[in-house]
């Protein structure tokens, strides 16, 4: 059955699948709750595109903050753990 993939898709690994399905699941999200009703809201077309744009600061805001949340995850590890285990 290893011989009939492709070459590039026999090395992906499990976590890369599970980051892919996830952040189509996050963008999915994003459009479905987010992005159409914001541009459903408003009739003319610069008052769409306008919520449109806004709704893209949104998303790299949610972005910015999913990666400084993760960051203190990683970078303060051992305190956290430590933490925990009081408890």
């Amino acid at each position: 059955m290893d011989s009939m993939l492709p070459l590039a898709l026999q090395k992906i690994q499990n976590e890369y699948v599970l980051f892919g399905v996830t952040g189509f699941v996050c963008l999915t999200a994003f459009v479905g709750l987010i992005l159409v009703p914001a541009v459903g809201s408003y009739g003319r077309i610069w008052e769409k595109a306008v919520a449109g744009l806004l709704s893209i600061f949104v998303l790299a805001a949610l972005i910015v903050i999913g990666v400084v949340l993760g960051l203190v995850v990683v970078l303060k590890y051992n305190t956290l753990l430590d933490f925990v285990h009081r408890f």
